[in-house]
């Protein structure tokens, strides 16, 4: 199975004919995807003005795309070594984070669905690597009210995900599940207070 970075030479690769570079820019989503693979591969599309069905696509906004794709993961590489690191250390100390937060970078060890978008059209706007160093940031901080991505408020709790942990926060900005961690115990109260009054207020109307 070929790795992200064999398949960026695919991409990148004049010789290859664009669907293969197409393609290969596809599979690059199957090993790192900070929204998922629909979502990311719709970001990729938006912001680089590709079709998402088109099987011809002009080869320098292909490497543009990825271009993006690999900044985001550098940056994500990085948070990752130093996160094992950090943790190597700890437990040598006998120290051990809460649960929570060992639960979710598990999950998302890699780089898939770090900022996971229930809605693949619904995703955050700006370059995959300012959206992953602005979670990076609040991961390393105490845990606030806001997303860390788009500092809205409206965060709702959301049950039947298609993601692990299958329910969790959504900001209604964004798009993305906002890591619990990063939350505030009194946040995640209201996002479950709000997901109750949108309930209360879809059974009214039907």
């Amino acid at each position: 199975m070929a790795g992200f970075r064999s398949l960026a030479r695919q991409v990148r690769d004049p010789r290859n004919d664009l669907a293969l570079r197409r393609y290969s820019l596809r599979k690059c989503l199957e090993r790192f995807a900070p929204y998922g693979h629909r979502a990311t591969w719709d970001h990729l599309c938006s912001r680089h003005h590709i079709e998402p069905e088109d099987r011809d696509p002009d080869p320098a906004r292909l490497v543009a795309a990825l271009d993006e794709l690999e900044e985001a993961r550098a940056v994500w590489l990085a948070y990752e070594a130093e996160f094992a690191e950090r943790r190597r250390r700890e437990k040598h100390d006998g120290l051990r984070r809460p649960g929570t937060f060992d639960d979710w970078h598990r999950r998302t060890w890699g780089g898939c669905g770090v900022a996971w978008c229930a809605d693949p059209a619904v995703h955050p706007s700006a370059p995959l690597a300012e959206v992953l160093r602005r979670l990076i940031s609040a991961l390393r901080a105490d845990p606030g009210a806001r997303c860390p991505v788009c500092d809205g408020t409206s965060v709702v709790w959301v049950q039947d995900l298609a993601h692990e942990p299958w329910s969790g926060p959504v900001c209604t900005g964004c798009g993305i599940l906002v890591p619990q961690p990063v939350l505030t115990t009194e946040a995640l109260v209201r996002s479950k207070r709000r997901r109750d009054v949108q309930r209360k207020e879809l059974a009214s109307v039907a």
